[in-house]
């Protein structure tokens, strides 16, 4: 059975400073001791939380997509995280799962969280995105997206075909630290109700809004229990997970296979 390693990068990050972000960030990624197969970022890793897209959005040709091409080629690693990105006219928080050999996944934040206006600068995705790799399936998603359950919901095609839709769940975000328990406790209850491993991906410190954020980037198995926490300081760790652990305990206890039938409508 296939094991897959993955490295959070928990930080803090500079205000609106794209270049001193990458430096940064660049600068974590080497600091990298182990083997390691995906690196996660967060949420506008090169920005922060910014509703200045007007000001910061690249094109998919910009200088962050081209920062992550040649680190994920030169580390030989998946790197990922959601940047601002323009297109057609709209401004996407858009997720890139970028691949050593250049080919990338894309996912456009589906939920925007209205109570910071994210809905009044950019435009929701309606696609989810779930990446392969190494056998492993992997759902993609970004912050706020943690409270809505049905967008990450295993499928009802998994079940007609006996298996289940993915086998990691990835949320990056810039949570607040005032809102910390909502996000510990939804990261262990997407675990357990959808039978998979899930990552969360937070940043540290204070933004330009003075806005604090305590991290608490987790790792969390099938069952619900905490595999890694970190709160309040920046951390670089990196953690393997073994498919075999997974299957073990979704043929034991397979609750998926009893699950409501249910339909996403599209807009």
């Amino acid at each position: 059975m296939s094991s897959l390693t993955f490295t959070i990068i928990q930080t803090d990050l500079y205000w609106e400073q794209k270049a001193l972000n990458l430096q940064m960030l660049e600068e974590k990624i080497n600091r990298i001791q182990q083997k390691t197969e995906v690196v996660i970022l967060p949420e506008m890793f090169s920005t922060g939380f910014s509703m200045k897209p007007e000001q910061l959005a690249e094109t998919m040709d910009g200088d962050t997509i081209k920062w992550m091409k040649r680190i994920s080629s030169e580390k030989k690693i998946i790197l990922t995280g959601s940047i601002i990105i323009t297109e057609n006219g709209n401004y996407y928080n858009r997720l890139v799962w970028m691949l050593p050999n250049g080919q990338m996944g894309l996912y456009d934040k589906k939920h925007l969280f209205a109570y910071a206006n994210e809905d009044k600068h950019y435009t929701p995705g309606n696609k989810r995105l779930i990446a392969s790799v190494k056998g492993w399936k992997i759902n993609l998603l970004i912050c706020y997206d943690l409270r809505f359950p049905v967008w990450s919901r295993q499928s009802n095609k998994s079940l007609e075909e006996n298996r289940l839709e993915y086998d990691v769940l990835i949320y990056v975000a810039n949570w607040p630290e005032k809102r910390s328990h909502m996000w510990k406790t939804l990261l262990q209850a997407r675990a357990i109700e959808n039978q998979s491993f899930c990552i969360g991906v937070n940043r540290v410190g204070n933004d330009g809004n003075g806005i604090k954020h305590s991290g608490d980037s987790m790792v969390v198995n099938v069952l619900g229990e905490v595999l890694y926490h970190k709160a309040d300081d920046q951390d670089i760790f990196t953690i393997t997970l073994e498919k075999e652990e997974l299957d073990k305990i979704r043929d034991k206890m397979p609750f998926w296979k009893d699950a409501d039938q249910f339909k996403i409508l599209q807009d």
